[in-house]
């Protein structure tokens, strides 16, 4: 009988994470399966060593869950088979791996090494899909203050409202590789590793998580009044940001600083940073042959 411990984030999918985690008793027939709640794990290290090989250790959750995840993994813990099978609400690393719910648990392993790492407010992390800076980190911020509340809305209603009204363009300095670059009314300055964020919005459209140099895209929007924002939005939400180059930049490279003329929010794979006038990312260095 195969055996299977499934960590699951019970904050995941507004609080359903156990209720999906339980999804996977069908893709697991005829299995002993155990559940372990990630909130209530002190040393995610630990558990890695202590438990049996041949346990196969199943992750759920949503891209947050999974970004915390990696973070307290050790290159030793990544070594070992790691299923991952999706239970949040955005789902960005599925979308880029084209990937659903119905698919089923998938091993992740591949996809966890050489990611890229981002330093803001003094501390640093990797991050798996990316770094949203302007208008998707202010999203991020009214999204987690509407759960404070019971509420819910949509991303993609949340950041209309704020292209509309709410969000304030800064000014910014973007330096890829050296090469740096000023803004006016920007909108958004994110850093991606890969091609989505915010729950389906295809911000870089031409990102390969996977390319052998581990590069990664940061993309400007700026310089575009509020009304022809939100048809810009429109469209880099299918993927079709390249029609703009007037009003979105695209830049590749290893080494990115954004800094903003004021605080604004951020988010690192879905999680909110508040007040931060600046980020940077350092992709990992590629293999050699």
């Amino acid at each position: 009988m195969r055996k299977y411990l499934i960590l699951y984030n019970p904050l995941a999918n507004q609080g359903k994470g156990r209720e999906k985690a339980e999804i996977l008793e069908k893709f697991f027939p005829d299995s002993e399966i155990e559940y372990a709640d990630l909130t209530a794990v002190k040393d995610l290290k630990e558990l890695f060593v202590t438990t049996p090989e041949e346990v196969e250790i199943v992750f759920t959750g949503g891209d947050g869950t999974l970004s915390r995840m990696l973070n307290f993994m050790s290159e030793e813990n990544i070594q070992r088979k790691i299923l991952y099978f999706p239970a949040g609400t955005g789902n960005d690393f599925i979308n880029d791996t084209h990937r659903t719910a119905n698919s089923g648990p998938f091993p992740i392993n591949e996809y966890l090494e050489g990611l890229p790492s981002v330093t803001v407010n003094g501390i640093t992390c990797k991050f798996i899909n990316g770094i949203g800076f302007g208008l998707d980190g202010y999203c991020c911020e009214e999204s987690d203050r509407l759960k404070d509340k019971g509420k819910h809305k949509s991303y993609t209603a949340i950041a209309a409202e704020g292209l509309l009204f709410k969000f304030h363009p800064t000014n910014a300095t973007v330096t890829v590789d050296g090469e740096t670059r000023t803004y006016r009314r920007v909108f958004m300055a994110p850093s991606m590793f890969g091609q989505y964020f915010g729950g389906g919005v295809r911000i870089a459209p031409h990102q390969d998580r996977k390319n052998p140099e581990h590069t990664v895209t940061n993309v400007v929007i700026h310089n575009i009044s509020r009304v022809h924002g939100l048809l810009i939005f429109l469209k880099v939400v299918g993927g079709k940001g390249d029609r703009y180059p007037k009003h979105i930049d695209y830049r590749v490279g290893h080494h990115i600083v954004v800094e903003f003329d004021r605080p604004t929010a951020l988010q690192i794979d879905g999680e909110t940073v508040r007040n931060v006038l600046r980020y940077e990312v350092q992709t990992a260095e590629p293999k050699k042959c």
